[in-house]
């Protein structure tokens, strides 16, 4: 075969592994996501805020009781708490800051 026609042949057997490549990434994420939608993501983080709220409260009641709890040890909870409200709260007004925009378009 000449030369210049490999050439073409090269090109398109090359490109075709490229596209394959990316069928595959495109599946592997996907089934990286595991199928959650996004209110079973929001129900999990809501779970996480409230488990880090209850640890909070737990360290601070056994720091006020004296049963071992170490005052940095409720300070680092009481902290790790707030941090995950804030993150949550600020989520929150995110969606619906993007909700209210939504709404106010017109179609």
């Amino acid at each position: 075969m000449i030369p210049e026609m490999r050439a073409p042949q090269a090109v398109s057997a090359s490109l075709s592994s490229v596209s394959d490549s990316k069928l595959g990434m495109e599946a592997d994420l996907s089934d990286r996501a595991g199928g959650l939608d996004f209110s079973d993501l929001f129900k999990s983080s809501v779970g996480q805020v409230e488990a880090l709220e209850k640890q909070a409260r737990a360290t601070t009641v056994s720091l006020m009781s004296g049963t071992g709890a170490d005052v940095h040890q409720a300070l680092i909870a009481a902290e790790k708490a707030n941090a995950a409200f804030e993150l949550a709260l600020a989520m929150r007004n995110k969606a619906v800051q993007c909700y209210q925009s939504m709404m106010s378009m017109q179609f």
